[in-house]
């Protein structure tokens, strides 16, 4: 009976100490978040879009016309230094010696860097994993818990104003 008792509480313990789900909209501001309902529909007829192929300049957007919140690098400052557990796809960026990815975008819908418009900065996380992951397919959703830090980052591909340290990337089989 003690046993039972022992593993129940174990389990208890461990469901609590789970991390919910971050919605990526957590990581705007409220301001932000209304301008996105009030936005008109974008068009999507660009010649990347048609040919799929990779443009120079990948997540930053060349359109001058979009509406200020896709470009917004606005943060809930809230949330700087807590662990969060955030789903998405990932845009590879740098590997180690054995060829893991050790740093990636991550975005919150798939193929971001070459579908105009490409998220705003505040919704690109930028994500370091010591141990690295390998990612043959950015189209295969992962999950990343992690710190979450209010901080810019800024490379030729992409702006984004958040980091993760990752303690654990785990890809989502479909």
């Amino acid at each position: 009976m003690r046993c039972l008792w022992l593993a129940l509480l174990l389990f208890v313990g461990a469901a609590q100490a789970a991390l919910e789900e971050t919605d990526w909209l957590d990581l705007m501001p409220e301001s932000d978040r209304q301008a996105l309902l009030d936005m008109p529909d974008i068009s999507h007829d660009t010649p990347e879009a048609e040919s799929g192929f990779y443009v120079p300049g990948g997540l930053r957007s060349t359109d001058k016309n979009l509406p200020a919140v896709m470009y917004s690098a606005q943060t809930v400052t809230a949330l700087d230094g807590t662990k969060i557990l955030l789903g998405g796809y990932p845009v590879p960026l740098e590997t180690n010696e054995q060829g893991r990815f050790v740093e990636f975008f991550l975005v919150p819908y798939p193929g971001a860097c070459i579908h105009v418009p490409p998220p705003p900065p505040n919704q690109i996380v930028l994500i370091r994993y010591a141990k690295g992951i390998d990612l043959a397919d950015i189209y295969q959703p992962l999950w990343v818990e992690g710190t979450l830090r209010v901080e810019v980052s800024s490379n030729q591909l992409a702006d984004s104003a958040y980091t993760i340290t990752a303690n654990e990337v785990v890809l989502i089989s479909n």
